[in-house]
């Protein structure tokens, strides 16, 4: 069985360091962590792109920075900037969703991802049939259904 490869966007490495106030933020800061547990152990691979690096350069929180930036040397995959790229983000801009949103989709989509884990529930209500986006408790849920 081939292993499931994964995109976290920034603002799933960035869901620890929000307000764990509310329950939904905590469970999705945990379901993240355990995500990322799997990943160090091999059950999933992950895909880190050109703009996860450029977004987490410009983290103005120093240790936000420095606890997401080793995730790019865990990474199986590394999608860089390409043309091919910004056309489907041009295109995925097209249903609404940001620039920056719609770049980290068009790289998880370039590089052969199974699906885009993201805390940004606007994402996720988005009808993009190219890639599976979702939160991650409801991934976490997806894949214990199936095992």
């Amino acid at each position: 069985m081939r292993t499931l490869s994964l995109y976290l966007d920034n603002c799933s490495y960035n869901r620890p360091f929000d307000s764990q106030a509310q329950m939904r933020i905590r469970l999705e800061t945990e379901a993240k962590l355990y995500i990322q547990a799997n990943i160090r152990a091999g059950l999933y691979s992950l895909c880190w792109s050109y703009i996860n690096d450029w977004e987490n350069t410009a983290n103005p929180y120093e240790d936000r920075k420095k606890s997401i930036a080793p995730w790019k040397t865990i990474a199986d995959t590394f999608c860089p900037p390409a043309n091919d790229i910004v056309s489907t983000g041009r295109e995925l801009m097209g249903y609404g969703i940001k620039a920056k949103d719609a770049l980290h989709i068009a790289c998880a989509i370039k590089s052969g991802c199974d699906y885009v884990i993201t805390t940004d529930e606007k994402l996720i209500n988005k009808n993009i049939t190219a890639i599976k986006i979702v939160n991650p408790i409801d991934f976490v849920r997806e894949m214990e259904s199936i095992s």
